[in-house]
């Protein structure tokens, strides 16, 4: 048995939830089983395959178009945390290719991942002047870029 599938109150399916989730889900009341599995419970509740929330919850975020905020966490994934510098895989720090110090701007265009001794031996100079050149340029990732 794997997840239990969780829908909406318009049954619009939302996403899938572990057995314990799902039995939470049902003690706090928020949502009603659709269909379990014959013969099974868990207590007194059959033991749920599909779920629907008692409520209904807006779901905009699944349909938004506007930019992806910047973050730390998503610049790495963006560059699948490798280092712009060397290239090895592993990067865990970000780096501004123009210094926040020399008026780069915090974002997704001037942002890239790095790895702590790249980020360092980088310092406050341009990637040029550190003879240290970037092997991709940066871009603004799409939902689908980050959600992998």
């Amino acid at each position: 048995m794997s997840g239990v599938i969780v829908l909406n109150a318009s049954y619009e399916q939302l996403h899938v939830v572990s057995i314990q989730h799902a039995i939470r889900m049902l003690v706090r009341e928020v949502a009603v089983v659709e269909e379990a599995h014959d013969g099974a419970h868990i207590g007194p509740f059959p033991l749920p395959r599909v779920l629907r929330l008692v409520r209904y919850v807006v779901t905009k975020w699944r349909y938004a178009t506007g930019r992806l905020q910047y973050t730390r966490a998503g610049v790495l994934k963006r560059d699948k945390y490798t280092c712009a510098y060397c290239g090895r895989r592993g990067a865990t720090t970000m780096d501004h290719v123009v210094p926040r110090s020399r008026g780069g701007r915090g974002e997704w265009l001037n942002a890239v991942a790095a790895h702590a001794s790249c980020n360092e031996k980088k310092g406050c100079r341009t990637p040029e002047e550190a003879g240290m050149p970037l092997l991709w340029q940066p871009w603004i990732p799409s939902r689908a870029e980050i959600a992998l």
